[in-house]
């Protein structure tokens, strides 16, 4: 085939979403390595070097915005979707770094969309 796969990053606090978004992500083509929390993201983060990080926004412990912040501060060219159920999180300004933010729906396509274009963006030429 040829084609180089990504490795995405499912930081999420509900393991029956990290388990559905690698069932469907890896679907697409995508390697997936789950966290479970902010602090588990940024302590496997060295580790696996994602392409890209899709983050909960609302997780106990540290938040999905303060791993953010901290990620883009180790590594400010790992592209981050903050995908959230609550969509007035897109208004709040702490969330503008993020390279896209999806609200979480019972469809992935939004996020899927989401991932391609960010991915595209990122790595021009490298994908699909």
């Amino acid at each position: 085939m040829g084609t180089q796969k990504y490795t995405l990053m499912v930081v999420d606090d509900e393991e029956n979403i990290r388990w559905l978004y690698k069932e469907e992500l890896e679907e697409e083509g995508y390697s997936i390595v789950a966290a479970a929390s902010g602090e588990e993201a940024l302590q496997k983060l060295p580790e696996v070097n994602p392409d890209l990080v899709v983050m909960d926004i609302k997780m106990p412990g540290i938040s999905g915005v303060d791993t953010l912040v901290k990620i883009k501060e180790i590594d400010k060219n790992i592209p981050v979707i903050l995908c959230s159920a609550y969509g007035d999180y897109k208004q709040d300004f702490t969330t503008w770094a993020s390279d896209a933010y999806v609200v979480k729906a019972a469809s992935l396509d939004e996020l899927k969309k989401a991932i391609r274009e960010v991915l595209e963006k990122r790595y021009p030429g490298k994908g699909k």
